[in-house]
C-alpha cells in the first residue's frame, strides 16, 4: 500500500467534502501519521472511512469525524487541553500538535497503557494519559481552556462544563440512536453556557463508572 496516496485520498476524498477546510486542521492529518495508532492488525485500514476497532470493545472515530470535531476544537497554542477518551491516542495526539499541553483521560487501563506507547513513539511529549472515569473530569487538574468528548453521550455531564474556564469550550457527541449531533459548549460567564449544533452523525458511546441512563 501506497501509505502517503491513501493518506492524500483520505483528506481529499473523505474529509475535504465534508466541509474541513481550515488548513492547518488539513496539515495536521499529514503531518500526525494516523497508521501508527491504528492496531497492527488493521493498519491497512487506516485512512478508510469507518470506525476501527481497537479492543476493548472500543472503535476509533471515522477519519472525516475526528478531523470534524478537531476543526469545531481550533486547538490554540496556549490552550490547556483535557480529552475524554483517549483511545489509541490519535485525538490527544493531533490536539498536542497544536495546544500548549493536553491531559487525556481513558478508564480501560489497557488502552491507556497503549495510548502511552503510541504517544511517546510520535513524541507527543505535552500530552498526559491517567487512566479514570472521564464523566467526571479531572477537577485537580483544571481548569481547561478545551475540553473534547472523543464519543457520543447522551447529555453533557456538569461535572465537564464546570471545569472549562471563561471563555473555553467544549467538543463532543450529544443524543442517542437515532439522532445525535456534534455540539460545541462555550462558557460565556462563570454560570453562563452556549451551543452550537455543528452537525448530525453517529458515534460510538464512550463508558463510565457512574450508575445513569447515558454510558460514557
Amino acid at each position: 500500500m501506497d501509505i502517503e496516496q491513501a493518506r492524500f485520498n483520505m483528506v481529499e476524498q473523505q474529509i475535504r467534502p465534508w466541509d474541513v477546510l481550515d488548513t492547518e486542521v488539513l496539515d495536521l492529518l499529514y503531518e500526525v501519521k494516523r497508521e501508527e495508532f491504528v492496531p497492527s492488525a488493521y493498519r491497512r485500514l487506516a485512512f478508510a472511512d469507518l470506525e476501527i476497532p481497537i479492543g476493548h470493545g472500543a472503535t476509533m472515530l471515522s477519519p472525516k469525524i475526528e478531523a470534524k470535531l478537531l476543526q469545531a476544537a481550533a486547538p490554540r497554542k496556549t490552550d490547556k487541553v483535557l480529552e475524554v477518551g483517549t483511545g489509541t491516542g490519535y485525538m490527544a495526539a493531533l490536539l498536542g500538535a497544536r495546544a500548549d499541553r493536553v491531559l487525556t483521560v481513558e478508564i480501560v487501563p489497557e488502552l491507556a497503557a497503549l495510548a502511552r506507547d503510541n504517544l511517546l513513539r510520535a513524541r507527543c511529549l505535552n500530552v498526559s494519559v491517567i487512566v479514570g472515569d472521564g464523566s467526571s473530569g479531572c477537577p485537580e487538574r483544571g481548569p481547561f481552556d478545551l475540553i473534547v468528548v472523543s464519543g457520543s453521550v447522551p447529555d453533557l455531564p456538569q461535572a465537564l462544563l464546570d471545569q472549562l474556564k471563561p471563555g473555553g469550550r467544549l467538543v463532543g457527541i450529544v443524543g442517542e440512536l437515532p439522532i445525535m449531533s456534534a455540539v460545541r459548549v462555550t462558557r460565556d460567564a462563570e454560570q453562563v453556557f452556549s451551543t452550537t449544533r455543528l452537525f448530525e452523525t453517529v458515534a460510538p458511546a464512550l463508558r463510565t463508572e457512574k450508575k445513569s441512563h447515558f454510558v460514557f
